[in-house]
């Protein structure tokens, strides 16, 4: 049997109430403890894989090296470049502070 991977109303709903909680949160051991016990490794390993090509394209990474180095395909990349250059995106004001506040420690 096919999964339906098609975002339902009862989805996004479910997803509304784990955003409220996340926001609930204190502090970020809690979030990552909480990423921790929704997801298994695999799942961590490409959540993790997704934040490290945002920050490599926003520090001008091209898309093939990036593919080479994460061994990631370039559709997942095209679809975090498009992400990043759309203004009103979350990731294109959060990418660049985490990049800076790497750059401080």
């Amino acid at each position: 049997m096919k999964k339906n991977n098609t975002l339902t109303r009862e989805n996004l709903q479910d997803l509304e109430q784990l955003a409220e909680n996340l926001h609930s949160l204190e502090g970020t051991r809690e979030v990552l403890s909480l990423l921790q016990e929704l997801h298994t490794e695999s799942e961590l390993h490409n959540l993790s894989l997704r934040w490290r090509l945002m920050k490599m394209l926003d520090q001008g990474v091209s898309q093939r090296n990036i593919a080479e180095s994460l061994g990631i395909s370039l559709c997942k990349i095209t679809r975090g470049s498009k992400i990043l250059k759309d203004k009103t995106s979350i990731c294109s004001s959060i990418v660049p502070r985490a990049a800076a506040m790497e750059s401080l420690k």
